[in-house]
C-alpha cells in the first residue's frame, strides 16, 4: 500500500508560503508536454488545506475551460443511470444520478487530466493505477446521491489485489454547472468546517456547524481527499462518507478521479463498463 502521502509533503510547504493570505491557496506553476499537435498544459491551480485528518484539498482552477467543453462534448449521449456496489451493481434509489466512463486510449485531453491528477499525488502513483475518468450528472430532477464511501468494505470483491485494491484516494472536479443551479453540494458530513469566512465562496457558510462540510458546485474546482486510514491497516476511513446533495434546479456535471493502492489488472481494466459506480 502506498505510504501517506508524498502529496502532503509536496502541499503543505507551499501552503505555509501562502498563510498570509489563506483565501489564495498556494498556486501550483503551469507545466505541459506535448502530444501531436495538442499540447497538455496544466493550469496554475491553486490548493487550499480543508482536513489534516482525513486529508481533505480543495483545489481552484483544476480543469480548464477547453477541459471541461471538451469532457461534455465527447459524453454527450453516453449517460446512462448510476449503479452502487452494494445492490450487486444495479441501479438503487440510494443513487439516482446519470454516469459514464471515458476512454483515454486516443483522447490526450482524457490523458492530459488523468496525468494531472498523478503529479498532484506524487511520483510513487504509476498510471495503472488509475481507474477510468467518470462524469456524473445530476438534473433539475432532484438527483443525487446519498451518504457513502468511495472505498469499499473489507468483504467487497472490488477490492481484491486484482481489481487495484481498495480506493485509496479521490479527486471530485466540477465540470459543469449551469448557471442557474440551486442545490447540489457535495456534503461531508463527519469532517469539522473551517471558520473564516473567506471559505464562504466555495463552501455553503448557511449549513448548519453540525452538518459538516458542505462544498459548493463550482465549476472548474475540484476536492481532493484520501479515503484509507493513515496507519497502514489498510481499513476505509469512515470520516469520509459523504453525499451529492440535491440538484433542485439547473444541472450539474462532475468527475470522480480514483487512485487505487496497486495496479488494476487488464481483465479488470477492461470490464469496468460493467462496474458498478460506487
Amino acid at each position: 500500500m502506498r505510504p501517506v502521502i508524498s502529496l502532503l509533503a509536496l502541499t503543505l510547504p507551499s501552503l505555509a508560503s501562502s498563510s498570509s493570505d489563506q483565501d489564495s491557496g498556494s498556486q501550483v506553476p503551469i507545466t505541459q508536454s506535448r502530444s501531436d499537435e495538442y499540447v497538455c498544459q496544466h493550469p496554475p491551480y491553486k490548493i487550499q488545506l480543508v482536513s489534516s485528518s482525513p486529508l481533505v484539498i480543495y483545489i481552484k482552477d483544476f480543469l480548464t475551460k477547453a477541459e471541461r467543453d471538451h469532457l461534455r462534448e465527447v459524453s454527450k449521449s453516453t449517460f446512462r443511470r448510476s449503479a452502487v456496489s452494494h445492490n450487486s451493481g444495479s441501479s438503487s434509489s440510494h443513487r439516482t444520478s446519470k454516469s459514464t466512463y471515458l476512454k483515454s486510449a486516443n483522447d490526450p485531453i482524457v490523458q492530459c487530466i488523468e496525468s494531472r491528477a498523478l503529479l498532484f499525488q506524487g511520483h510513487d502513483v504509476l498510471p495503472s493505477q488509475l481507474e477510468p475518468l467518470q462524469l456524473v450528472r445530476y438534473t433539475s430532477q432532484k438527483e443525487y446521491y446519498r451518504l457513502h464511501t468511495d472505498w469499499f468494505d473489507q468483504n467487497d470483491a472490488y477490492k481484491l489485489a486484482i481489481n487495484g485494491g481498495n480506493r485509496f484516494s479521490s479527486f471530485f472536479a466540477y465540470v459543469y454547472v449551469r448557471n442557474d443551479t440551486t442545490g447540489g453540494g457535495t456534503n461531508f458530513p463527519l469532517i469539522n468546517p473551517p471558520r473564516d469566512e473567506k471559505w464562504c465562496d466555495v463552501l455553503d457558510c448557511d449549513e448548519p456547524w453540525e452538518k459538516g462540510v458542505t462544498f459548493r458546485p463550482v465549476e472548474g474546482n475540484a476536492i481532493y481527499w484520501e479515503n484509507m486510514y493513515p496507519d497502514g491497516s489498510g481499513k476505509g476511513d469512515h470520516r469520509t462518507v459523504h453525499a451529492g446533495l440535491p440538484v433542485t434546479s439547473g444541472d450539474k456535471i462532475g468527475m470522480n478521479i480514483w487512485t487505487r493502492q496497486v495496479p488494476i489488472g487488464e481483465d479488470a481494466r477492461a470490464a469496468f463498463d460493467e462496474y458498478p459506480d460506487l
